[in-house]
Order: C-alpha cells, then structure tokens, then sequence
C-alpha cells in the first residue's frame, strides 16, 4: 500500500498524488506497486529491495542524489499461547531531492503514531528533521517497549513464587531473547545515526544537529536501560533455575520419607504371612497388637523425619 502525506498548516494531512515536499508511506507493496516506485518515482532498485529485506541490518548508504537509512524498530506481538513477545523489524527511509520514503514489510506502530497524529512538529517539505522525529519517535518506542518488558518481568516474576508452571519460564525466557534484540538493535542504531552526525551522507542544519544529538542521548539511554534489565532478568532466570531445583530435591526427600513410612506396616505384615513354627496368630489380640506396633513404629519414622526437616 502506498500513501501520500503532506504537513499543510501545521497538520499532518493526507493527499491523493505525489506533490514536492510531501512524505510517500509504503507498507507492504505488491509487484506492481514495486515497479511504479521503481519506473515512475526513481527509487534505486537495490534500495527498495534492502528496505523489504527482514533480515537487513541497520545502516546508512548513498547512491547518486538518493540516500538510503535503514534503521531497527521495536515490535511486540501476543503469541497464541498467550506469550508476549518483542523483537525488532527494519525501516527503510529513502530521501531524495524532494521526497522522503518510508518502506516497511509489514504495518509499523511507528508509521501508524506518525500518520495519526502522535507524533508532534512533522514537518514533511523539511527532509531532514521528519528523519529525525521519526528517529526519535523510533527511539522511544523502544523505551516504551522496555518499561513493558520490566513489568511484565515483574509479573512473571510474582507468579512464579506461586506456581512452577512452563508458561512463566517460557515467557521470562523470551523476554531474556527480546532484550538482546533490542540491545543489538539499538546499538545498530547508534552507529547509523552517528554516520548521519558527521553530515557527509545527509546535510545538517543547525536545528537538525541539536536534534540529532537529542536522539543519541535517547539511544544511549535505551541501550543502558537494555543492560540493565537484560542484567536483572539473566540473574532472576539463574535465582528461579536454583530455586526450582531445590523444589524438586524438597519433593524427592518427602516421596522418600512418605515411602519409608508406608513401608513399615508392609514389612511387618509381611512378618505375620510368614509360615514359621511360632504361629502369632495363636497369640492373644495378635492382629490388634501388630497393628499397634506398625502404628507405634510409622508414628517413631515420621517424627524421626520431621526432626531432620525433611517433611
């Protein structure tokens, strides 16, 4: 899908055809959408294709009057187990001589705050500054994302006090994975928008310089913020792993005892069926005394145990 935005009085509005100073938003093209973008708007071929590439690292390239910036932005989704996921998925911003493209493989919450009206001060005919707030915008999706991995941790965290159940472990597992996403990412990031710093690929106005220095402060933030939390999490895993295996040790010690205990009465039974030369049985109260002493002796075992703690 292709769509046309331009900023008309301050706002953020949609058109119907391609106008200089306006923002072309591509959102999964199909073949032909492809080919117009390639035959009518210009747009470098390998450019486009790196842009819909899922694989494609974040980076800064510039061929002939196109510059090409891919950055990585965050990306949640719930899991049909009910596990919230995160990962990262590229942008591709082709700026021209009088446009500026933003193509996506799929629908991006990014695109979606821009087009809405979230995001404040798009100016659409200034090239360089709409990368910018957009950058920011990315760069603060990624903070958002990661107080939500925070709590979510938190959460699991509560319910695995409770409870050992798989569907907790599965999900602090990947949260564990969505933070070296979003580590590795954010760092990709860095490095792009310091190459933009330099302003040999993209020309820096004085405005768009202290905006550029207000997304690195951003991106270092996440980045700490990532290091922190992905610390906590890898300690809280390594906690739980050796809480969970005391638990089971726990268990095993009172299926053991639970075992000894049973086991008296059954041995002394076993005693009774024996055919030996004394018969118990012609003993006076023989039955009701061998189940007093096979009481006396389970009651002696489960004290024993309780005192070792091990019930």
């Amino acid at each position: 899908m292709v769509s046309y935005y331009k900023t008309v009085a301050n706002r953020l509005i949609e058109v119907d055809s391609l106008m200089p100073g306006c923002w072309i938003s591509v959102v999964d093209p199909t073949a032909q959408e492809r080919k117009m973008l390639i035959d009518d708007y210009g747009l470098d071929s390998d450019f486009l294709k790196s842009s819909l590439d899922e694989e494609e690292s974040s980076r800064v390239e510039q061929e002939e009057n196109q510059t090409l910036i891919i950055v990585d932005t965050a990306v949640s989704e719930v899991q049909k187990d009910d596990t919230l996921i995160f990962y990262t998925m590229p942008l591709g911003i082709i700026l021209t001589d009088h446009y500026v493209f933003t193509i996506s493989l799929r629908e991006n919450k990014v695109i979606n705050d821009v087009v809405s009206g979230r995001v404040r001060n798009i100016q659409t005919q200034f090239r360089t500054q709409f990368v910018l707030r957009l950058m920011m915008n990315i760069t603060a999706s990624f903070l958002v994302y990661l107080k939500q991995i925070d709590k979510t941790s938190s959460a699991m965290q509560r319910k695995l006090h409770g409870a050992m159940k798989n569907h907790e472990l599965i999900q602090m597992l990947e949260l564990e994975k969505s933070l070296i996403y979003f580590s590795t990412s954010l760092k990709s990031n860095d490095v792009t928008m310091n190459k933009i710093l330099r302003g040999r690929v993209v020309k820096l106005y004085e405005e768009d310089q202290d905006l550029l220095e207000d997304v690195l402060i951003e991106i270092k933030q996440a980045i700490e913020m990532c290091n922190i939390y992905s610390g906590i999490l890898s300690g809280t895993m390594d906690a739980f792993a050796s809480i969970i295996s005391n638990n089971v040790n726990t268990i095993m010690k009172r299926m053991t005892s639970l075992s000894i205990v049973l086991m008296v009465p059954t041995l002394i039974a076993s005693f009774y069926g024996m055919n030996v030369d004394i018969h118990i049985e012609e003993l006076p109260h023989a039955f009701s005394l061998i189940v007093c002493f096979s009481v006396l002796l389970s009651a002696l075992a489960f004290i024993v145990f309780r005192k070792i703690k091990w019930f």
